[in-house]
């Protein structure tokens, strides 16, 4: 525990005696130092005990000794060691009333005692507490080393670490989530920290940041794990108190201590990520059997059952930048770190390769990484719509994913035999997905739902102009309507009379009227794909004017 100035009083060789102060006495010393100065204060940093002779000080004068102790005890100093018997035969009673009245306590040295006794005893006790804050530390950092290389791994060591604070513990993954938290009550208060934890994975590791826990007097302490550009993972600490030296040993020791646990080494991660990419490009070459051997345990799992996969883009803000062309978005890493973590959190395996600005994803159909996937997604849409309220304020306060939007593709289940098959599945879904302005597009929904939304397009428009060009003239010129007779025979797949009913013509006039139709496009009706391509420019152009 740290010296206090009881504990100089209380030192039988240091005769030391309490004018003033009797109690304010359990207040920590940090240093003592002996000073003349009619004004020491500039040279004060708080904490110590002031040794005077009051060589230069009029002591007697009650203002003079009332400005002194005022100063002194507003710069933070502890208490006053008056020397008796040297200038003053017994400490003067403006001192001594000035010291109460500031509530500053007054320790009487006598005569036989020298200041250097009094500052070696204060030494030699900050001395043996660092010691033993040091000690502590280290025996801390035994014990949750032992933690973190037991069967129970982070929790035990989260356990650990909070008896040893006297506080709690919780371990967040790289997607923000609560992964292990110790007492078990506090992961409903680690909950509540999301946003701060979100802030903070935000900035280049190693960070840290201090809040409160607006529903308890807890002071928190947040530290990121790992040594890279993005955080693996972020450990809070509550205590009822500020970290002293073995609190902050200990805390230290844990984060060294998760961040082996969580951060694997660069050359590991360069050395899955190129085992990933060669899996994938494997079984989008038609080679599901080379990338079953090459998969091994880390992705074998993965291929054994039904996956899926998943290719995402950044889309950029109306008011924001392009992704740069060097590196993954952040959105992209924030997706992957998702996936990565929902599925650590249920022993899954997923392969996420980075393919120039895209990334792509192989995950288990059903599993906890498509969920997830999903639930990333849907909040990314909530964001979207959010924006025009929020825009101005996104560009100041906002972080680095909240500045770009997500498009994602998902296929359908598939299997190792016919993954090319399910890439483009996933393209196309991806493609859906921009076009209509989704955060997530399935393949199922693409095929159940109607490809006529697909046609809006400015490419298909102007194909269907281009093509349509000539009809509209003849129309314009008021020698027909060739153009709506066209529609209604196409609608009533070549039945003459009832187009005509439709159109309210005899049908010889139709069909004079598609005879016109076939000179003027060049074109003839009875090839199934002339008469499908004017359906679709006809549909594509439908809300134009004149149509």
């Amino acid at each position: 525990m740290p010296h206090t100035l009881a504990s100089l009083v209380n030192h039988t060789a240091l005769k030391l005696t309490v004018l003033a102060g009797e109690d304010r006495l359990d207040v920590p010393v940090r240093w003592a130092h002996a000073s003349e100065l009619t004004d020491p204060v500039p040279y004060m940093e708080g904490g110590e005990l002031l040794l005077i002779t009051a060589l230069k000080l009029d002591a007697e004068d009650p203002e003079t000794a009332d400005r002194y102790v005022r100063r002194v005890a507003g710069a933070g100093v502890v208490g006053l060691g008056f020397a008796v018997g040297v200038n003053y035969e017994e400490a003067p009673q403006a001192l001594v009333e000035a010291a109460r009245r500031h509530h500053l306590p007054l320790l009487g040295v006598p005569r036989r005692t020298p200041f250097i006794a009094i500052s070696k005893a204060v030494s030699a006790a900050v001395a043996a507490d660092q010691y033993r804050a040091v000690t502590a530390g280290f025996e801390a950092q035994r014990e949750l080393t032992r933690a973190a290389l037991g069967a129970e791994g982070p929790s035990e060591l989260l356990a650990r670490l909070a008896a040893h604070l006297d506080g709690w513990a919780a371990l967040y993954d790289a997607s923000g989530a609560v992964v292990a938290a110790a007492p078990e009550w506090a992961a409903r208060r680690a909950a509540r920290l999301t946003e701060d934890v979100a802030r903070l994975r935000e900035r280049p590791a190693p960070a840290s940041s201090v809040v409160s826990d607006t529903d308890g007097d807890d002071r928190v302490e947040l530290q990121s794990l790992g040594t890279g550009r993005r955080a693996r993972g972020v450990l809070a600490v509550g205590t009822g108190a500020p970290l002293g030296t073995a609190e902050r040993y200990a805390v230290h020791s844990a984060v060294a201590l998760l961040t082996l646990t969580t951060e694997r080494s660069r050359a590991l991660q360069d050395a899955e990520q190129r085992l990933g990419d060669a899996v994938l490009k494997m079984l989008l070459a038609g080679e599901p059997d080379h990338a079953r051997a090459v998969a091994g345990r880390l992705y074998g799992g993965l291929l054994d059952a039904p996956f899926r996969v998943l290719v995402a883009e950044p889309v950029p803000a109306d008011d924001q930048p392009s992704a740069p062309a060097a590196g993954t978005a952040p959105v992209l890493d924030a997706l992957a770190d998702t996936l990565e973590s929902a599925a650590a959190r249920t022993g899954e395996a997923v392969l996420a390769v980075p393919d120039g600005g895209r990334l792509i994803v192989l995950v288990a159909d059903g599993g906890a990484a498509a969920r997830s996937c999903a639930a990333f997604a849907a909040a990314a849409e909530a964001r979207a719509a959010d924006r025009p309220r929020t825009r101005g304020r996104t560009a100041r306060n906002g972080t680095a994913r909240d500045a770009e939007q997500l498009a994602v593709g998902l296929s359908a289940p598939t299997g190792p035999m016919a993954a090319a098959h399910a890439y483009r599945q996933a393209e196309q879904a991806l493609s859906v997905a921009r076009r209509r302005g989704r955060a997530l597009v399935e393949h199922e929904d693409v095929a159940a739902g109607s490809v006529l939304p697909l046609l809006a397009d400015d490419a298909v428009r102007a194909f269907a102009d281009g093509l349509l060009r000539a009809l509209r003239e003849h129309d314009a010129t008021g020698r027909g309507d060739l153009v709506a007779s066209l529609r209604a025979w196409l609608a009533r797949h070549g039945q003459w009379d009832a187009a005509a009913a439709d159109l309210g013509v005899h049908r010889h006039t139709l069909r004079y009227r598609m005879r016109r139709v076939e000179e003027i496009l060049g074109r003839s009706l009875d090839d199934p794909d002339v008469r499908m391509e004017l359906w679709l420019a006809l549909k594509a152009t439908s809300a134009q004017p004149g149509e």
